[in-house]
């Protein structure tokens, strides 16, 4: 069992100040309370902590042990109650935030750096996943909020998703494209399910599940043998392979944004509305946000509308946070 938390501020004091009458003066109880809380302390841990001599106490090895223990955590409580309150005055502390990797590589960064030109006293924990572990971590408490793209693929979640809220903040376009070089040489302009199923393709997923979904979408039918030349699980690496020729992969418009402005790759297009990655903000339900994650929250929305980085995505979501 513990020994009593009371007991334990009391010794800190006395062990610092080596004296029962300071100890007693800066708690602003009584010599006779120290003393009775020391005496009670050592019969729980049933060790003595201190020898008493006249006027004064001298240390046992089991005072000055527990005396190391104790330090730490209370000499941690007097700055860290302080930045507690202070975080409710200003924004201020650690915040932990979750988002897709790609997503969160690309645009936390300079969003961090810009936040804290305002708040400096303001540190970040980014996290990059997929989406069950992020709300997995938000669920346990570990992340303050994350950005999720849990709509994309439909799946089932283990988490009961009705203990968070979500709030759709960004629709990702999500194409099937090829470099310049490739599409002449080998699509024509022929964006038939015929055509295209015979092609060679970079996969992003296992099973080329990716791919099949775009098909899907598009042409209501996917190609079970599609010759998947390369799979990795990483979506610049996908873009590299593209720009090499290699065939044709699934990606984000806004990843190759420069370059489709440019001409060097080229998307996919058959007619139908692109397939949508719906990126939401992911918190606890119940959670009240402290001032830092409002602030941050707000600045994060401000930054979106009022820049270049919207411009990537969708027309559907410049609209809705316009």
């Amino acid at each position: 069992m513990l020994p009593d938390f009371n007991r334990l501020k009391v010794f800190f004091h006395v062990f610092s100040n080596q004296s029962i009458v300071a100890a007693a003066a800066e708690l602003n109880i009584t010599q006779s309370a120290i003393s009775q809380s020391l005496h009670k302390l050592e019969a729980e841990i049933d060790t003595p902590l201190f020898t008493r001599l006249h006027k004064r106490l001298v240390p046992t090895l089991a005072g000055t042990r527990l005396f190391a223990i104790v330090e730490p955590f209370v000499r941690e409580l007097e700055v860290g109650i302080p930045a507690i309150k202070r975080a409710r005055e200003e924004p201020h502390g650690l915040l932990r935030i979750g988002a897709p990797v790609e997503f969160g590589k690309q645009y936390f960064p300079s969003i961090f750096a810009q936040f804290r030109e305002q708040y400096p006293e303001v540190v970040f924990e980014l996290t990059l996943g997929p989406p069950d572990m992020l709300l997995s971590l938000t669920g346990a408490g570990e992340l303050d909020f994350a950005f999720v793209d849990v709509f994309l693929t439909q799946e089932k979640f283990r988490e009961d998703l009705g203990i968070y809220s979500m709030e759709p903040l960004i629709d990702e376009e999500v194409i099937l494209a090829c470099s310049r070089e490739y599409h002449d040489e080998k699509i024509c302009s022929d964006h038939s399910f015929d055509n295209l199923r015979s092609r060679e393709f970079i996969s992003c997923q296992t099973h080329g599940l990716d791919l099949k979904k775009w098909f899907k979408h598009h042409f209501e039918r996917s190609e079970k043998n599609m010759n998947i030349i390369l799979s990795v699980g990483n979506h610049h690496a996908v873009i590299s392979a593209l720009k090499s020729s290699m065939g044709l992969g699934v990606v984000a418009s806004h990843l190759v944004w420069d370059e489709i402005q440019s001409g060097s790759i080229v998307p996919i297009t058959t007619g139908r509305n692109e397939v949508i990655n719906r990126i939401s903000l992911v918190q606890l339900q119940e959670k009240v946000p402290n001032l830092t994650e409002k602030s941050f929250l707000a600045f994060f929305k401000n930054r979106l509308v009022n820049t270049e980085i919207l411009k990537h995505f969708s027309y559907t979501t410049r609209q809705s946070l316009a």
